[in-house]
């Protein structure tokens, strides 16, 4: 098989239709792992480092918010380099799916940010969004950018699954 027919030669990017199937799996993980790392990088960096709005864990002293924040980074961190990993071997096996991997960052993203809003937000109350009277807004607004992050994500995955299931 010519490498223009799409062949699977390690090194090379082109996309092998079986390998994409046999990898998809791991191409929508590698793309939830980003998606949370992504999310959490830019909460850590615009709410908590630039406008100061809250810290990861708010029911101690600032030291102690101040330590949660790097411990939360730290993770964010983890996440992102271990999908990155998982990306460059799906490319190296020629398995890289860019619709299906764009489906998980949006399922990561959207996930995550939901969970921050409902769990840690409410129902374990260890931060808020903001610190002001009328939260409402903020709350609403946080877990509907969710919910679109998280249905478009959703939506794009069952577009991809749908074609993993006819190409098996």
């Amino acid at each position: 098989m010519s490498a223009s027919a799409g062949s699977t030669t390690p090194g090379t990017t082109d996309t092998d239709p079986a390998a994409r199937a046999r990898y998809a799996s791991r191409t929508l993980w590698s793309g939830v792992l980003f998606g949370i790392g992504l999310i959490a990088f830019i909460d850590e960096t615009v709410f908590h480092q630039l406008l100061h709005w809250h810290h990861f864990y708010d029911r101690s002293t600032s030291d102690i918010g101040l330590v949660s924040d790097g411990f939360f980074h730290a993770l964010s961190w983890i996440a992102t380099v271990g999908s990155l990993f998982m990306l460059a071997d799906l490319r190296r096996r020629g398995a890289f799916w860019p619709v299906r991997w764009w489906g998980g960052v949006l399922v990561g993203a959207g996930g995550f940010q939901l969970y921050d809003g409902l769990v840690q937000h409410k129902l374990l109350g260890i931060h808020q969004i903001r610190y002001v009277p009328e939260l409402l807004v903020y709350d609403v607004t946080w877990n509907v950018v969710a919910g679109v992050l998280l249905v478009t994500g959703i939506a794009l995955t069952v577009r991809t699954r749908r074609r993993t299931i006819t190409a098996a």
